[in-house]
């Protein structure tokens, strides 16, 4: 039988927080709810990829893919569309928001929204990164706001949805990296999507795997393609 709840998890040179991170999302999963998780490997060059084929062997509730290049977005997406479960959340291995799952759940099952982005931004969130990641948030989402009208807070990290309801919107995104996940939310809304975001508590586990600064010039090409595509309609 097909889980409830499909868990995605982007992985990239995890191999020292991987068997912990994944260990303690298991033990604060409901005790009554089925689920899997998706380990979504890309390009890692440690011993990421031995790891979570270990704990896929280990885990009945674990199963792991190795994309073979370094691409968040087209990693989450395969996730995505790999998932089983009426549910897919979007998890992200370096932070850490618990009572996340339990609320977004909660929203999908009462018909509140169709998707749930957990706001690392929004009145009532606690964002305990460091400051320029905080920093960038705030101005990645100044950027969607500035050229896509995006009237959110977040896009990026956690998020819980419908799969058989977004499936259309994943499949029809473009965009792959860092700004998949913003083309998923914002093509979401602009879809009719009820799109609902919820305050979050961010602890993070270890320092970003890959430097912001060096982030800086991908995501600003992917912005370009982004707002062409969204305005236009145009291929990337």
């Amino acid at each position: 039988m097909a889980p409830e709840v499909s868990i995605v998890i982007p992985v990239y040179n995890e191999e020292g927080i991987l068997r912990e991170a994944i260990t303690e999302l298991i033990a604060g999963l409901p005790p009554d709810l089925t689920f899997e998780i998706i380990i979504a490997e890309n390009g890692s060059r440690d011993h990421t990829v031995e790891l979570a084929e270990h704990l896929a062997g280990e885990m009945p509730q674990v199963r792991a893919f190795s994309l073979g290049e370094p691409n968040y977005g087209k990693a989450l997406k395969r996730g995505i569309l790999e998932a089983t479960g009426r549910w897919v959340i979007c998890e992200e291995i370096d932070l850490c928001d618990p009572d996340f799952h339990r609320r977004a759940l909660d929203h999908l099952r009462h018909g509140d929204a169709d998707m749930v982005v957990g706001s690392k931004a929004m009145k009532g969130a606690s964002d305990h990164r460091p400051l320029m990641r905080r920093a960038a948030t705030r101005i990645l989402n100044g950027m969607l706001r500035l050229t896509l009208d995006f009237r959110g807070t977040d896009t990026h990290g956690l998020k819980a949805f419908d799969r058989e309801a977004l499936l259309p919107v994943v499949e029809s995104c473009v965009i792959d990296r860092d700004l998949f996940a913003s083309e998923l939310v914002i093509r979401a809304g602009r879809a009719g999507m009820h799109v609902l975001e919820i305050p979050i508590r961010l602890d993070e586990k270890r320092p970003p795997a890959i430097n912001l600064v060096k982030r800086v010039p991908n995501v600003l090409r992917g912005m370009a393609k982004l707002t062409y595509v969204i305005r236009f309609g145009g291929k990337p």
